[in-house]
């Protein structure tokens, strides 16, 4: 067995890395192996201006970032190792970062669109997205539709993340990861880092989940504390919020794939296009940095260059 597969096996046993990873981390030993011989060195002689050359080659050969950063990490997991098998003495790959790339930025829904998938009536009763007969279509959209609606104006009202949402219990207490408290017009959420923030929750979300938990009695022992219940009564979960919001979207008639994250871009975006107040977005996102809040500025900018284009006389080419 040689130095890869030993390796490898260490990763697959010890450090139970996913299938998917190991072949990530695959590519990369072939390709240090692979540069090594072109330069003619041996593994424990690789040093760190060695890697930082062989870093600016593999970008200069159109690797984007994402890929070189994986790349680095591989190699840097592998000279750890080595040094703890007494092979070599120097990690070279310690304190090389990839190259920076443009950071994308987050994708937000309309105006229009976001009250579009707000509005729309769900005909579809299958958590995971699966079609099911038509007379059980018939007996159960009315309470999928009453959730499936106050989830989305709640997402779309407060700017929760997914997490945040699905960790909603029915009645508040200590141990409730986060309640609403619908006669305050509040939500209480736990956030990243275990942090508490309490957000508004708006008129059409408050209706909303007023008329969800009028019905959610209706659900298959629904004995889970959780607000929002998947059709065996047991608390929703990500995934099947996913497909739940992809399907309404596609039903709604909306041009772009939907996720629960973009409903809280779009809450923020929306949000500051109306308001100007970023440390006000801020504080609603939950956001501990206000770099991070930063990047709805530039969408804002993106919204209002379209709205140039499209009205300054002078903006278009004739």
């Amino acid at each position: 067995m040689d130095l890869f597969d030993r390796h490898i096996d260490y990763l697959r046993v010890q450090r139970r890395l996913a299938e998917r990873t190991l072949a990530l981390y695959g590519h990369a030993f072939t390709s240090l192996q692979s540069l090594c011989d072109k330069d003619s060195l041996s593994l424990t002689a690789v040093l760190p201006h060695h890697v930082r050359g062989w870093t600016a080659r593999l970008h200069a050969q159109g690797q984007g970032p994402s890929s070189i950063a994986i790349t680095l990490a591989a190699w840097r997991g592998l000279y750890k190792w080595m040094g703890r098998e007494r092979l070599i003495s120097l990690n070279p790959v310690d304190g090389i970062k990839p190259p920076r790339g443009p950071k994308p930025l987050p994708k937000a829904l309309s105006v229009d669109h976001a009250v579009a998938l707000a509005a729309h009536q769900v005909v579809d009763d299958s958590d995971a997205g699966s079609v099911a007969a038509s007379t059980r279509r018939e007996a159960e959209a009315p309470w999928l539709h009453a959730r499936d609606h106050a989830m989305v104006e709640l997402l779309y009202s407060s700017g929760l993340r997914s997490a945040e949402l699905l960790g909603l219990d029915l009645v508040a207490s200590h141990e409730a990861p986060g309640w609403v408290d619908l006669q305050a017009g509040e939500a209480h959420v736990l956030g990243k880092g275990s942090k508490r923030r309490i957000v508004p929750v708006g008129q059409a979300a408050q209706q909303a989940l007023g008329h969800w938990l009028a019905v959610r009695s209706s659900v298959v022992a629904p004995q889970s504390p959780a607000l929002f219940l998947s059709r065996l009564g047991t608390r929703l979960t990500a995934a099947q919020l996913r497909n739940r919001l992809k399907q309404l979207a596609q039903q709604a008639g909306l041009p772009t794939h939907v996720h629960p994250h973009m409903l809280r871009h779009s809450f923020a975006s929306h949000l500051l296009q109306s308001s100007g107040d970023l440390r006000a977005v801020q504080e609603l996102l939950g956001h501990a940095h206000i770099s991070t809040t930063q990047v709805y500025t530039k969408l804002d900018f993106q919204h209002l260059a379209k709205v140039y284009d499209a009205s300054h006389p002078r903006a278009r080419r004739k």
